[in-house]
């Protein structure tokens, strides 16, 4: 970075290291140095310029996970143009919400996409794979130089919110948001120029962005992506001993601990292993333990770029159930209802603030102001500190219910329920209760071959670990949640379900 700008970041890493292989696709077969990422990039750039798209407007991106999507990003950037990566599984009408939000001028999509591509009001589609689209553009385009900075707080591209509680919103992702997450994540895992990563998780969500795609490209590593999540294919790569860096979300984590062949697969060659996106099971933590694996849980969102909290290595098998501390340039308070500081061990909203925070929501000014206030966040999610400085999230403010006067947090009785040798994963949300004002209702998810066990018997083991009034009343046994990209139960979905 140079005073409010930071310089063009695929240029310096191919001035770095142009031969070193940055990016490589498993399915094809394919791989690109950091040099020729750079150049292709750069006529992408050009490629825009002549499609009419300038500085400003926004260009959309409707594919499974690929070189080319990190490509247009940074042809994006060196165009002075935003980015907006859609969702491949959304549907259409939730896709033309977006599109009448950031009104992009372009479409870049892959052949899976290619009946949603036509939907949707776009003025101008190029097609990644047909013969005469992306590649040959590429190949006509000489490369447009001259962007070698770029502001820092101007818009890179827009990562709409996945709504666990209802619209999306258009998170502005700033150049700013992008080298400070790299610095926070750096630091935390020691993330080194030879690390090699796995790109899985969804592009359009900004673990799929950020963890650890991006920060390994800025310093100087190699990312191996496969077009989505496919737990076979994920523990044949942990077979091949690959992988120093791995990130997933709990229900990544759960899936692969259900594989016939996880107790068997060498995983020692993983240097750290991160997980975020929703709330970790203690016994999930439990699980890898037993295979020496340390999960290293944290916590972070859109609008934190989204490196916030990670718990270290070292801490991780005795602080289960922390997301750590807060990273080198994230600041964060926990306050009451009144904003004031709450004292460790208190429960209290979490607020952040840094420079990895984004500066608001695309074209909704009151939402910003809601959220944003003298430069903190409010994260809407619930916390306390303990003596040692380590956080514990407690849940979201919107999922605690009142019961009988005392509060309670789904995420504790979620976390309890899981531990039942049938139960895979609960969710519980708040319902009215004419003598409580309150109670529990738990959708529960049972493990593979087992059956539902006796709503008395799921009580009588919740209320040998929990006070009695926490115990939801009503049990609902379903095969999957409704969830967002980063694996978080849709808890508003289930609210609405609920007779």
């Amino acid at each position: 970075m140079t005073g409010d700008a930071i310089f063009d970041l695929s240029a310096k890493r191919a001035d770095l290291a142009a031969d070193r292989i940055a990016m490589e696709e498993l399915a094809t077969g394919r791989s690109v140095t950091y040099g020729a990422f750079d150049d292709r990039a750069a006529r992408l750039a050009q490629v825009l310029a002549d499609e009419g798209v300038e500085a400003g407007d926004r260009v959309a991106v409707l594919c499974r996970n690929r070189i080319a999507f990190f490509e247009i990003l940074f042809a994006c950037a060196k165009r002075g143009v935003i980015m907006t990566p859609l969702s491949w599984r959304a549907p259409i009408a939730e896709l033309a919400g977006l599109v009448a939000d950031s009104a992009p001028r372009l479409l870049f999509f892959g052949a899976e996409e290619e009946e949603t591509a036509a939907a949707l009001d776009i003025p101008a589609r190029i097609a990644l794979d047909a013969a005469d689209g992306y590649e040959a553009r590429i190949a006509a385009a000489k490369p447009l130089r001259g962007r070698d900075r770029w502001p820092a707080d101007d818009c890179w591209y827009l990562i709409y919110t996945s709504g666990t509680t209802g619209a999306p919103k258009g998170v502005i992702q700033t150049y700013r948001m992008a080298m400070a997450n790299y610095v926070n994540i750096r630091q935390a895992i020691d993330l080194r120029s030879d690390d090699v990563t796995l790109n899985f998780l969804p592009l359009f969500h900004t673990a799929g962005i950020n963890l650890h795609t991006l920060p390994v490209f800025i310093a100087g590593g190699r990312s191996l992506i496969v077009p989505q999540f496919d737990a076979d294919a994920m523990i044949e790569l942990l077979a091949s001993d690959r992988l120093d860096i791995f990130f997933g979300v709990p229900a990544v984590y759960q899936q692969l601990a259900l594989h016939p062949r996880f107790d068997n697969v060498d995983l020692s060659r993983v240097r750290n292993w991160g997980c975020g996106g929703a709330p970790l099971p203690d016994v999930l933590v439990e699980t890898y333990r037993k295979r020496g694996v340390r999960v290293c849980n944290g916590m972070g969102m859109t609008e934190t770029g989204p490196t916030a909290f990670l718990v270290d290595a070292e801490r991780a098998w005795d602080k289960i159930g922390s997301v750590g501390k807060p990273q080198i340039l994230t600041a964060v308070r926990i306050v009451d209802a009144d904003g004031v500081d709450v004292p460790d061990g208190d429960t209290g909203e979490v607020l952040f603030a840094g420079p990895n925070i984004t500066p608001g929501y695309w074209n909704k000014p009151q939402e910003t102001a809601a959220a944003i206030h003298e430069g903190w966040l409010k994260s809407g999610d619930l916390a306390r500190r303990d003596a040692d400085g380590y956080y514990f999230i407690v849940g979201r403010s919107k999922d605690m219910y009142i019961s009988g006067g005392s509060n309670v947090y789904p995420a504790e009785v979620e976390n309890v329920l899981a531990e039942h040798p049938d139960i895979l994963e609960a969710a519980v949300i708040g319902v009215p209760d004419e003598r409580w004002g309150e109670t529990g209702e738990a959708y529960l998810m049972l493990r593979p071959g087992h059956v539902a066990p006796p709503d008395a018997e799921i009580q009588q083991f919740l209320r040998a670990r929990l006070a009695p009034y926490k115990a939801p009343k009503r049990y609902v046994f379903v095969d999957d949640f409704p969830r967002t990209a980063a694996g978080k139960v849709q808890k508003h979905r289930l609210r609405n379900a609920t007779p």
